[in-house]
């Protein structure tokens, strides 16, 4: 059936909804014998009978009545395309609520600038939460209607798709002696100490997952819930660290801190924009998502194309 087409289909489920090909030209503005035409070419594309014209009055085959079922579905499936599309067109005014979690703060400002170039009628209340946890409990809450974030919720219906990957990767002070080696190897950090994010947090998560896939024990020498925090405390010699490549830009363009190259890093993971499944978008949250997903990805390689850490042949590759 790969020949048939949609106007094909449309006459199809005219005539089978009038039983007669004489209403469904007059509904579709079309002359008699060029729906019959139509159906015919349908028939022959399928290679049987839709309709029994032994009759009277036209009415559908067994072959006929399955295929209405499935034409049905894609016909409404292209209204909900239709409705999408118009629904963008028009979009001029409306309020997008999105969340995320700290680590996004980098990027996710500038992606909902670009959005507002698009569409300046948009009023955008953006939430900042310290971990995961509190994304969470503002989807829950009906708060937001989209979440940027690492690790998708577990145990809940929710929407997540990725749209971009994110590294992790070890920071030291520039003058630390990491900087300086060619390339570090994963036991070398067990001497070291780290400074840590709080339990719970996607950069805690991908610490221990890239310590206990190696087989570490490092010593932590600190903990806090703020990755300003941590670097500041990286580039003041206090010990190193695991973050997010994209909380770097400024830094690493200045010179302030340093990422070395060591053995299984980084550590890979995929931000996601995620809603609640049970809930229907608003156009302006529906248009943001499709604009993230479009446009995310090459955002972020653009921005962070200088600072290529993609070369830990080891890396590990997690999304929960």
């Amino acid at each position: 059936m790969k020949n048939v087409s949609l106007r094909q289909l449309r006459i199809f489920a005219a005539v089978a909804r009038h039983s007669s090909f004489v209403r469904a030209a007059e509904e579709l503005s079309l002359s008699p014998p060029a729906v019959s035409m139509q159906i015919k070419e349908l028939e022959a594309e399928i290679g049987l009978p839709l309709f029994d014209r032994t009759s009277r009055k036209v009415s559908l085959t067994t072959v006929g009545e399955y295929l209405l079922s499935y034409t049905r579905k894609v016909l409404a499936a292209m209204r909900d395309a239709e409705d999408m599309v118009a629904r963008f067109r028009g979009l001029k005014t409306g309020v997008l609520d999105v969340g995320m979690v700290s680590t996004a703060k980098y990027f996710v400002p500038r992606l909902l600038a670009q959005f507002r170039d698009e569409h300046p009628g948009i009023e955008v209340h953006l939430q900042v939460c310290n971990n995961r946890d509190e994304v969470v409990a503002l989807l829950q809450q009906g708060t937001v209607e989209l979440a940027i974030m690492g690790r998708p919720p577990q145990g809940w219906p929710t929407r997540a798709e990725p749209f971009a990957m994110h590294p992790h990767v070890l920071v030291t002070a520039p003058n630390h002696p990491f900087a300086q080696m060619e390339r570090v190897p994963a036991r070398a950090l067990q001497e070291e100490p780290f400074i840590v994010r709080e339990a719970g947090s996607g950069t805690r998560a991908a610490l221990d997952e890239y310590l206990h896939a190696h087989h570490l024990a490092t010593r932590r020498a600190m903990q806090m819930t703020s990755n300003e925090s941590i670097k500041q405390a990286v580039m003041a010699g206090m010990g190193v660290s695991l973050l997010s490549l994209h909380t770097l830009g400024l830094e690493l363009d200045h010179g302030l801190i340093a990422v070395p190259e060591v053995e299984g890093l980084p550590v890979m993971r995929r931000w996601h924009v995620v809603q609640n499944h049970s809930k229907t978008l608003s156009p302006a949250a529906e248009a943001f998502r499709y604009f993230i997903l479009e446009h995310g990805e090459a955002f972020l390689a653009a921005q962070f194309a200088k600072h290529d850490v993609a070369h830990g042949g080891g890396a590990i590759t997690r999304e929960s």
